[in-house]
């Protein structure tokens, strides 16, 4: 049952990242909204970093799930074998992923609180 606990946790953290991926594509769509609300005219950079940032958290979301399952079959598999060996490399791996797409978001940042 903590194997399949465990699956759902990388399920919620997959949407999240997918969930994260969207509003960093639809963020200067918001922006646009908002300047026309409040009678404003704010220039966004269009540049197509949010949307390339974006849709690579949205497709880090995708294979974070599909390496959560397989993860999963896996450790159901040693289980029934009473051979479990833990493993760490998928959180290792998503932290990794996780870090250079932070980076990548705050050089975006950085980069557009320049043209403000």
């Amino acid at each position: 049952m903590a194997n399949e606990r465990t699956l759902l946790a990388w399920i919620r953290t997959s949407i999240g990242i997918m969930a994260v991926g969207f509003v960093v594509v639809k963020f200067s769509l918001f922006i646009k909204q908002i300047s026309l609300l409040l009678g404003k005219d704010i220039t966004i950079p269009q540049r197509g970093y949010s949307s390339v940032i974006g849709i690579l958290l949205v497709a880090v979301g995708s294979v974070v799930l599909l390496l959560a399952f397989i993860n999963y079959k896996r450790t159901k598999k040693q289980l029934s074998q009473e051979s479990y060996q833990p493993t760490s490399r998928l959180t290792l791996l998503l932290t990794i992923i996780m870090l250079i797409i932070s980076i990548l978001l705050i050089f975006y940042l950085i980069e557009n609180t320049r043209d403000y």
